[in-house]
């Protein structure tokens, strides 16, 4: 149940900002105000992180084991609330009800995957070049870590952050997406409900240059994990590098699927249609372009064309509903501004392309462009909406060389029933994520996630990479000689020394 008023959660207690200011939660699909929310501003983002600070030394010394018990209670209530959560989510950022499931489970998953590793945490030992001498590596924790996360996934993405900087022992000041505040606050519930310390997790509602760029800029912060658009993101990137502060970065996509004109065709269709309009078009994983080879190209428009006309647009919370609205008036303005450039290059709307007929909410019809050439603006940039660009290719050679001519490198997806057409693009397409005969969305928690170029800075989320963005390693040295060693010096007088 949504509060009317959704605060923040600074050292274990539910607060308003100092200034008292405000801003509202709308449902995009009905534009009803769900909760008004705390507004806030650089002296709370202060508070927070105080309070991770105060927390961070008794919380990294609590053992590995117990942290990860914790996150098993954290599991375990986000099954019992998997509903309640749910309904949240898709109330406000509003895709349908079995995506917002989908994107809590997630969670739960992560929570018990993380919750494990606090009985490994694994670092390793290796020789060491001296006798009586011993070494191995570790992962330490390393502060406070500062979390800004988007609204398209309100709960899976703000735990493959939270989840891991947790059980490796540091604290966290998180920011949400504006758009989903009411879904961030059920979720921070659940972590004080399992008994996480006071401090450990904080919670700042508010916007990114009133909230966001304090958390950025605060001397105590060590660590910065953001995702969100790739403009933000580098200038958060140049932002907190400059003051030395360790960064991972999670950024736009321009994804595309490969259509082989042997392709499993009803497969393609199927997964073609989920992966460019389910959650609105609004995933970071989305497929934004199709790439088709010529011979299967006329057949396969005709299908997609069919399958997006069927679709039904209304609440997320109706079970008759396939796809939901986009966020806000700014997404829906932003995708229908595209429709003009589509226009202007030259491009073939033969689906869609305007905003959906619906008394309230920011509803865009599934929209397919054909014609679409490399290079176009279509093409190139991330419009982040229910919207597909088809282009033609004569063979798989040109397809990949379409694929990897992006700013982005998130996810690609080749159809074939080629063994060895599919074994070159898994060596070809240069994306953090590649797909043979599925779409391009549906990462899970054991792998790590995370693009190339201007998706990312080379860190991943999920997996044992997560543990690499919030820990450091060090190196430990035991000598147990006696005498001084000099090592990489006497190295040639080691055999006679044992």
């Amino acid at each position: 149940m949504i509060q009317d008023v959704t605060r923040n959660f600074i050292g274990g207690k539910w607060v308003d900002s100092r200034s008292g200011n405000t801003f509202e939660s709308v449902n995009p699909a009905t534009e009803e105000v769900l909760t008004t929310v705390s507004r806030s501003a650089a002296e709370d983002v202060s508070a927070a992180v105080e309070a991770a600070r105060t927390a961070y030394d008794k919380w990294r010394l609590t053992p590995a084991p117990r942290r990860g018990e914790i996150l098993y209670r954290v599991a375990e209530l986000l099954k019992e609330r998997k509903e309640e959560i749910s309904r949240i989510m898709t109330q406000e950022m509003g895709k349908i009800l079995p995506e917002t499931r989908g994107d809590l489970q997630e969670a739960i998953d992560m929570a018990y995957y993380m919750g494990g590793e606090g009985r490994r945490l694994m670092g390793y030992t290796a020789p060491v070049e001296m006798p009586n001498k011993f070494g191995m590596a570790l992962r330490d924790s390393v502060g406070v870590c500062g979390m800004i996360t988007p609204w398209n996934f309100p709960v899976a993405v703000p735990s493959w952050k939270i989840l891991p900087a947790l059980i490796a022992g540091n604290t966290v000041v998180w920011k949400p997406g504006e758009d989903v505040p009411a879904s961030a606050a059920a979720f921070v519930k659940v972590f004080e409900d399992a008994g996480l310390p006071p401090g450990v997790l904080n919670l700042i509602q508010g916007y990114g240059p009133e909230a966001g760029s304090p958390l950025v800029e605060h001397p105590d912060v060590r660590i910065i994990s953001f995702t969100g658009s790739t403009d933000t993101g580098l200038r958060v990137y140049a932002q907190a590098a400059a003051l030395g502060k360790k960064v991972t970065l999670e950024m736009g996509g321009k994804n595309a699927i490969i259509v082989m004109d042997d392709a499993n065709f009803d497969l393609a269709v199927e997964a073609i249609t989920w992966s460019a309009y389910g959650t609105t078009g609004q995933r970071c994983t989305a497929t934004s372009r199709l790439i088709v080879q010529n011979g299967i190209k006329s057949r396969l428009v005709d299908a997609l064309i069919e399958k997006a006309k069927a679709i039904r647009l209304g609440d997320g919370l109706q079970d008759t509903t396939d796809m939901g609205p986009l966020v806000n008036q700014k997404a829906l303005d932003k995708v229908a501004g595209y429709m003009d450039v589509a226009r202007q290059e030259g491009v073939n709307i033969v689906a869609g392309g305007q905003r959906a007929d619906m008394p309230k909410g920011f509803f865009f019809e599934p929209t397919l462009f054909d014609d679409v050439t490399p290079g176009m603006r279509v093409e190139q940039e991330e419009i982040f909406g229910p919207v597909l660009s088809i282009v033609t290719v004569d063979n798989l050679e040109e397809a990949v060389r379409v694929n990897n001519s992006t700013r982005y490198g998130l996810s690609s997806s080749i159809f074939t029933e080629n063994v060895n057409a599919a074994f070159r693009a898994i060596r070809d397409l240069t994306t953090g994520i590649v797909y043979i005969n599925h779409g391009t969305t549906g990462a899970e928690i054991q792998f790590p996630f995370g693009g190339t170029r201007g998706t990312g800075n080379g860190m991943r989320e999920a997996g044992q990479a997560a543990l690499t963005s919030f820990t450091e390693w060090k190196s430990v040295y035991v000598d147990y000689s006696g005498r001084l060693q000099r090592a990489q010096i006497d190295t040639d007088t080691v055999l006679d020394e044992i």
